[in-house]
């Protein structure tokens, strides 16, 4: 036992707070209550943060249930809406219009996927779309809101929902639990960062008026500039911008609509060379355009931008630079890296909280002690990398499939794939199966709302569907149609839900 105690992890030091810093902070915590363990995070108030996270996914609602918080908690916090799903609107040339939901489309018939019967209709004439068999896409677009049911019915029951929130707002009420639990606090820079003569592992963090803060483990939380698991340890970027070519935005606040209740769902518009994303919160509304500098310029993205907010602008425009990609190790000697420092993928899907959530559990579940073993290094880098590289596939997806002119659009649809990519859309294309692995964040219905979006069908159904009449098929189809519909009907407005929960007080 003594062996073990000598070994084990008594120090943890969080280099950063913001959305990253202070969700890993309040998890560890938790996760280690009943630990000798400290945790010290160490962050600047004279440092801005990006405050990326506006738009979440369901997994988010996960998170912080296992901390002990309910919806009504953190959306009283954080000024929160509720998000049924995504709302693309011409991404596959004008006029197009469609949404990826949170959920499940119909049900499955004798142990085969309903997309399969719904095609097979589809070749028979009936032009209903896939979305009217999906309750998280028809609450969605007719504007409404209520929780999914505890023990649905039947598949057509089943869908998810995710959060806009405040994500300074989420990064404060996380911290306040965070230092709750025990958590230190240290508003400082830093200035530098010790190694280790012997092995180079981390030994300190220097601050900016000279003190040290020592630790076992260090999380890197610092954003784009990653500052100990790039500057400090080396861990090169691998850039994934041939993929994905947007390299900037301006990101912009403004007020609410007048008489306009915020809708459950992110809008996200195709421009000549990007997207603008339309995020509603009950105070405010958060608006920014993603765009290509070889495509755009600053001047022409904020001339798209601008003049088609949600309302009244309440901030000056914030151009924020990227590089699309990850770190080729996220974790590193005594380091791992989370959020921004770990790497970076467009905010398209939603995806910067729900990677930094995941990365948090990988952590949890390969906690190391102070021999570091490298397998557990290798495995939590492996995982990560996966993650990364799926996630940034089904990104990759939307632009491949895009049915509009501009150049850059065209040059996004005749660039090349990766080979992970290019495996999951031909599996597709000539048979309509998914291929799925673990470490995936977008299930199979999520691949299917793309595909449908764009019009992209498989050459090939499932041969068993020929095994039901198409009168038959026909009934039953208008049956789950009419299930959704009902519910629809009977549900009350997003804007209703949201009446119940009162905005945070003032600090």
């Amino acid at each position: 036992m003594d062996s073990v105690s000598d070994t084990a992890i008594r120090d943890v030091v969080i280099a950063g707070g913001g959305t990253a810093g202070w969700m890993a902070a309040a998890a560890l915590a938790h996760h280690l209550r009943h630990t000798p363990v400290t945790i010290t995070v160490v962050e600047s108030s004279e440092i801005g943060t990006i405050g990326v996270g506006e738009a979440t996914i369901p997994t988010i609602r996960r998170f912080y249930a296992q901390l002990g918080m309910s919806d009504a908690d953190v959306m009283g916090a954080t000024e929160a809406s509720c998000k049924l799903g995504i709302r693309f609107v011409g991404w596959n040339g004008t006029g197009s219009d469609f949404i990826h939901p949170f959920g499940l489309y119909g049900q499955d018939l004798n142990g085969v996927g309903f997309h399969n019967y719904w095609m097979k209709q589809r070749r028979l004439g009936d032009t209903t779309p896939l979305a009217a068999y999906s309750l998280g896409a028809s609450l969605a677009k007719a504007g409404k809101f209520t929780g999914p049911s505890p023990n649905p019915p039947s598949s057509l029951s089943v869908f998810d929902w995710a959060l806009h929130l405040d994500a300074s707002l989420f990064a404060k009420h996380l911290r306040a639990y965070a230092e709750a639990s025990g958590v230190r606090r240290i508003d400082a820079q830093i200035g530098s960062v010790d190694l280790r003569q012997t092995d180079g592992f981390i030994e300190a963090l220097v601050l900016d008026d000279g003190r040290k803060v020592a630790g076992d483990l260090f999380v890197d939380c610092s954003g784009f500039r990653a500052l100990l698991i790039g500057e400090a340890l080396g861990s090169t970027y691998e850039d994934w911008g041939k993929w994905l070519d947007c390299d900037a935005a301006f990101a912009v606040q403004s007020q609410n609509a007048p008489g306009t209740e915020p809708v459950p769902y992110t809008r996200v518009t195709a421009h000549a060379a990007g997207w603008q994303w339309g995020i509603p919160l009950r105070h405010r509304a958060g608006n920014g355009m993603v765009f290509s500098s070889r495509h755009m310029t600053d001047q022409q993205a904020l001339d798209a931008l601008m003049p088609n907010l949600m309302g009244k602008p309440i901030t000056e425009p914030r151009r924020i630079g990227f590089r699309p990609g990850r770190r080729d190790r996220a974790w590193v000697k005594n380091c791992v890296a989370l959020g921004l420092s770990a790497g970076f993928l467009e905010p398209l899907e939603s995806t910067s909280i729900a990677l930094i959530e995941n990365g948090i559990e990988r952590l949890k579940s390969l906690f190391p002690d102070k021999t570091f073993a490298p397998a557990v290094i290798d495995e939590f880098n492996d995982q990560s990398a996966r993650e990364m590289e799926r996630t940034r596939d089904f990104i990759i997806l939307h632009y491949w499939l895009n049915g509009r002119d501009e150049p850059f659009w065209r040059e996004r649809r005749e660039a090349d794939i990766p080979d992970t990519l290019r495996k999951k859309v031909e599996l597709w294309k000539a048979r309509g199966q998914f291929v799925r692995y673990r470490w995936e964040m977008f299930h199979p219905a999520s691949w299917l709302a793309i595909y449908d979006g764009f019009d992209w069908m498989p050459d090939r159904i499932d041969p068993a569907v020929e095994g039901i009449p198409a009168r038959d098929l026909d009934v039953s189809l208008q049956q789950m149609r009419a299930a959704i519909a009902d519910a629809v009907a009977r549900t009350s407005s997003h804007g209703a839900f949201l009446s119940q929960f009162a905005s945070p007080k003032a600090a």
